[in-house]
């Protein structure tokens, strides 16, 4: 397959003969139906503690403890909080890593780039608009903690992308599709503090 110089060019046609990078494509379809931060401050259901579990399993955290982030206040207390832990953070990059290997074996690594590139501008797209109504809803007028919580979720969605691009064996059990439909049910995962994982 030629190099392909523009995300716009990324056609379903194009990505044919790439199955995850075509995954990738329909994902960025999806996006702008997700309820992004609907849910937040609202007590946690079964499935989003299962899930927050599982997340926390797969990065090798499994004794951590789930805790909800009441309203953007205590959001923002767990965002910068010091005792932010920096062994979570590296496992995640870890897996990143993995992951950017395994999808640039699958396609070149010009056109993965592209396909990702196309993906995290779509996800900020369709974030940005659904983080305006809940900052009116919340009256939030910390542009820095808005744009926190908008990064985090372009993010989710890139790491998601990825482990589609690689072809991941059982994809949607990995911690970064799992931590994706976190987002996806409403919710903001602000991270590991201490042995404290918080969500939104």
């Amino acid at each position: 397959m030629s190099r392909i110089r523009d995300e716009a060019d990324l056609t379903d046609a194009e990505l044919a003969d790439f199955p995850g990078l075509l995954a990738v494509s329909q994902f960025a379809r999806m996006l702008r139906e997700v309820p992004w931060f609907a849910a937040l401050g609202e007590p946690l259901d079964e499935r989003e503690v299962n899930l927050a579990e599982d997340y926390l399993a797969g990065m090798g955290f499994a004794e951590a403890a789930i805790v909800l982030a009441a309203d953007w206040e205590e959001a923002e207390e767990a965002v910068r909080n010091p005792d932010w832990n920096t062994a979570f953070w590296e496992a995640e990059e870890q897996l990143r890593v993995a992951l950017v290997t395994e999808a640039c074996e699958r396609a070149d690594e010009a056109t993965v780039q592209l396909a990702l590139t196309h993906l995290s501008n779509t996800a900020a797209q369709a974030i940005v608009d659904r983080a305006e109504i809940a900052a009116v809803h919340w009256e939030i007028a910390d542009e820095a903690l808005l744009r926190t919580a908008i990064g985090a979720a372009t993010q989710a969605c890139y790491h998601a992308g990825l482990a589609l691009a690689a072809e991941s064996e059982d994809e949607e059990q990995h911690p970064f599709a799992i931590k994706y439909r976190l987002f996806e049910a409403g919710r903001w995962p602000l991270g590991l503090v201490g042995a404290s994982y918080y969500l939104f």
